[in-house]
């Protein structure tokens, strides 16, 4: 008889998710889907708001990633002001945004990954956690916490708080960079490349064990989309959005920001609160693409940064020019950091990065505004609509999590397929089903925004647990 699995929760993710997997008669896969559970509805709370509270109250939709909704919703109010951030005041926003993806990606690859890559995907669950990686090997837990330290100082220094900070305004920074801070944050630049560099080391050296996982934990061909410069180098602030298929071939010429919804669609699917993005040209589902680490990899031509350069090519000889293994999330993760950290490193010796012009202002010039940056989980989009008092009238939140949506719900099935067999069910299949949607590290609390048809049920209980009344969709 056909039988249902059902993962609940995923877990060593930012959220609330689940897993279901359809088995048939012969107890084969026949189907599989990533669930997000939860809704938080921002796009609608925040209507009626003045736009200049946008950045605040948008850093309030994740504790993980406040700063990149600061930096787009910043951005999309800029957008609505008609005004560019002084020169000093945007390399500011860079610097934060970069301490962001530092911490962001430590806790991704440290705290939520490294439990299978060091004890094995078949390892013992009660030693695949954080607390196991510590006692097997300090230097790795170490490292993971320091790093996550740093990048959440810089914040801290820079924005006024680790959660939520609101440092970042409209037309750029409150807060002037002192050279104190700046010094700080510099004395901590050795130890977080050495402690990036230590973890690539010990990735790399273990490789071969994976080659399974590499080849099967979403494996699959697809496009990529990030922001790239000018020269085609990473840009986690701005740029332009780049498009590539899974040859490496442009799918358009680099796109302005600001006319992203030309290309970009956005499905709603009944049995998730996470909206399903998509490349208009080649329409729904069929315009499936990935952001995040990878894809800043595999579309960029470099990341702009020595160390991280020479990684990259490391990493592209191992791998390939367009890696299309979701298991490569890990390695590009790492790269990431490294070039975050010489990139903060390069900013904050800027002649002018402790100067007072750190804000322009002005009022309310248009009714509509787009920003755009790089997120930890790749790129992140706001998009507003305000009155001629400006007062917010519409809101849309493009997440980068649900620009991998398909791509998760791929991989899923791909998994499934490979290791689930209804006729002996063990820990270790259903661990690698989890695992690959670690691979692109999801953050659901932000991203939970469409208003599907799931399931509901609510039970009024009575003090002794009696079921009074029961209401159900």
């Amino acid at each position: 008889m056909s039988q249902t699995i059902v993962i609940d929760p995923v877990t060593r993710i930012e959220g609330h998710s689940k897993i279901t997997i359809q088995l048939d008669d012969r107890g084969e896969v026949v189907d599989a889907q990533f669930h997000v559970t939860q809704f938080r509805g921002f796009e609608r709370i925040t209507q009626g708001r003045p736009v200049h509270e946008m950045p605040a109250l948008m850093a309030r939709i994740c504790g993980i990633c406040p700063v990149s909704h600061l930096i787009a919703s910043a951005k999309a109010v800029d957008d609505i002001m008609a005004v560019e951030p002084t020169p000093t005041g945007a390399d500011l926003r860079r610097v934060i945004n970069l301490g962001q993806i530092v911490q962001s990606n430590a806790l991704s690859f440290f705290h939520l990954s490294s439990p299978d890559l060091l004890f094995g995907f078949d390892g013992d669950p009660a030693q695949r956690n954080i607390l196991g990686v510590a006692a097997a090997n300090p230097q790795l837990a170490r490292d993971g916490i320091g790093l996550r330290k740093w990048g959440q100082q810089i914040i801290e220094w820079m924005g006024g708080k680790r959660i939520h900070p609101e440092g970042i305004v409209p037309g750029g920074v409150a807060f002037r960079l002192t050279e104190e801070v700046r010094d700080r944050i510099l004395a901590g630049v050795p130890d977080a490349l050495a402690a990036t560099e230590r973890a690539i080391a010990w990735y790399k050296s273990d490789m071969l064990r994976w080659e399974e996982e590499a080849t099967t934990l979403g494996n699959f061909r697809s496009a990529f989309m990030a922001l790239v410069d000018r020269q085609g180098n990473v840009d986690h602030y701005g740029g332009w959005i780049k498009v590539i298929d899974a040859d490496g071939h442009a799918l358009a010429e680099p796109i302005d920001p600001k006319h992203f919804n030309d290309y970009i669609g956005e499905a709603v699917e009944p049995w998730s609160y996470l909206k399903s993005t998509f490349w208009k040209p080649m329409g729904y589902p069929d315009g499936i693409y990935r952001v995040g680490p990878l894809a800043r990899l595999n579309v960029a031509e470099k990341t702009g940064t020595p160390r991280a350069d020479e990684e990259l090519e490391k990493f592209r000889w191992r791998v390939g020019r367009v890696a299309s293994s979701s298991f490569h999330y890990h390695y590009a993760r790492l790269i990431d950091t490294l070039h975050a950290i010489e990139k903060i490193e390069l900013l904050l010796r800027g002649p002018e990065i402790t100067g007072p012009h750190t804000r322009s202002t002005a009022g309310i010039n248009r009714n509509e505004g787009i920003g755009v940056s790089e997120a930890p989980r790749g790129t992140l989009m706001h998009h507003y609509k305000v009155d001629d008092d400006g007062l917010v009238e519409w809101v849309n939140l493009v997440i980068a999590t649900g620009h991998n949506n398909m791509a998760m719900n791929r991989a899923v099935l791909q998994v499934a397929r490979h290791y689930v067999k209804g006729d002996r069910l063990e820990e270790s299949m259903l661990n690698r089903v989890e695992s690959v949607i670690r691979c692109y590290d999801p953050c659901l609390s932000c991203s939970t925004h469409a208003l599907g048809q799931m399931a509901i049920k609510i039970d009024l209980l009575a003090p002794d647990g009696r079921v009074l009344s029961q209401l159900a969709r």
